[in-house]
């Protein structure tokens, strides 16, 4: 088996702050979309670290270990430790005889290579403009959280958080329509130097199913932690240790609130990128990176 050494320019994408920019296109080559699915329980994120187990060092090692050439990955969302993906979406690029020899059975071959907690649902080629990252339209995250007097379901563990107070759905729903909109969410926010904190969230809503609550959460791009603290913040409301427009009026800050606690990474899946019609690729992503910029 081909070893390939893997190095920290193998994974791009987003960081927390959404500023890198990624690289260019090779016309030789065959651009590749993989729609991937992971629980992020045991993994350090998905950005390669010295020493840890990622999301993206499994990738690219099976990948790289199948076509027989180093790969790099552009992601359209890095996800901290221990955050799940329903929905994430990287792309590759190839040259074109390394993919035809593996085009019929790559999804069969990273299934067997690839351990039980990531999985590629999908592998197909796309044009040379789609970026996963910056032809992304939206990102939606769900965030899972159960407030049953009896704990937390077993089955549960991994992927929602137990809140030990009754929470109220409606005051929670209050809060999170005040913050929809274009808005400087630095109070959401952990700092990056150089990086933009505004952000227009265009869907935060709240649904209970028994004991369970879900969030959907969805913005055109986020900020490191911002999903995980804007849900925090409307916990609060929730439980009753804050008013319902307490949220809001954090966004007139201009840094991070320390009063503003982080939900856990567990409860927190990603689940849906939304990018437009193939011809309208190229001017996204000019749209995107002049935002960025």
């Amino acid at each position: 088996m081909m070893r390939v050494t893997i190095s920290n320019s193998a994974c791009q994408g987003p960081a927390a702050s959404d500023e890198e920019v990624g690289g260019p296109f090779a016309l030789s080559s065959r651009r590749l979309r993989l729609d991937i699915s992971y629980d992020g329980t045991d993994f350090s994120g998905w950005a390669i670290q010295p020493g840890r187990r990622t999301v993206c060092g499994v990738l690219t090692d099976a990948l790289s270990t199948i076509l027989r050439t180093p790969v790099k990955l552009t992601v359209a969302g890095r996800t901290d430790a221990g955050v799940h993906a329903s929905g994430q979406v990287a792309h590759l690029d190839v040259e074109p005889a390394a993919y035809a020899d593996q085009a019929d059975k790559l999804l069969r071959r990273l299934a067997g290579l690839l351990p039980a907690d990531v999985r590629v649902r999908s592998v197909r080629e796309v044009p040379a403009e789609f970026d996963a990252r910056f032809s992304g339209l939206s990102r939606t995250y769900v965030y899972r959280v159960s407030d049953a007097q009896w704990g937390l379901d077993p089955l549960r563990r991994t992927d929602a958080l137990h809140w030990p107070r009754r929470l109220d759905v409606s005051l929670m729903q209050n809060a999170s329509t005040g913050l929809l909109g274009l808005h400087n969410f630095a109070a959401y926010c952990r700092r990056r130097d150089g990086a933009t904190t505004i952000r227009t969230l265009q869907r935060f809503d709240w649904t209970r199913s028994g004991d369970v609550l879900e969030a959907t959460v969805q913005a055109d791009a986020f900020c490191h932690s911002m999903v995980r603290s804007l849900v925090g913040a409307v916990l609060a409301v929730g439980e009753g240790s804050m008013r319902a427009d307490w949220p809001v009026g954090l966004l007139e800050l201009e840094r991070r609130s320390d009063r503003v606690k982080v939900a856990a990474a567990r409860g927190l899946t990603l689940v849906r990128i939304d990018y437009p019609p193939d011809d309208e690729l190229a001017a996204r992503n000019e749209i995107t990176r002049n935002v960025r910029r």
